[in-house]
């Protein structure tokens, strides 16, 4: 598929896509003989990991070690798989802290808006 269709499905602009491809978190895309890419289904796939890692607020430079881990020659290796473990796992703990920090805002902004429902009841009464 052309870069319009992986655009589509991966949720990510085509200005994205390219900068992720010079920036060296695509594996080598395919290219017809006019140059134009040509993404395989696994393509797409890497490119929606990549789109949720960073929806998520992956720092753009763990994404980067992230897919650089992935693509080594030796990406299986125990000791590549333990560098997206972790980079993974720290983030997961990013966003649990995160979403603690979210859920204490929005019972605070319940307890405001409570607070502002009784005065507007008090003064239409």
């Amino acid at each position: 598929m052309r870069i319009n269709e992986a655009a589509s499905h991966s949720g990510l602009s085509h200005d994205t896509i390219r900068f992720y491809e010079k920036s060296g978190m695509l594996p080598s895309i395919r290219r017809d003989a006019r140059g134009w890419r040509i993404f395989s289904t696994d393509d797409v796939n890497w490119l929606t990991t990549l789109e949720r890692l960073r929806v998520t607020g992956m720092p753009l430079d763990d994404v980067k070690r992230f897919a650089k881990s992935a693509h080594a020659a030796d990406s299986d290796s125990p000791g590549q798989q333990a560098v997206r473990l972790a980079l993974l796992e720290a983030h997961a703990q990013t966003l649990a802290e995160r979403r603690a920090e979210l859920d204490a805002c929005e019972a605070y902004l319940r307890h405001k808006i409570q607070i502002y429902r009784k005065r507007k009841d008090a003064s239409d009464g």
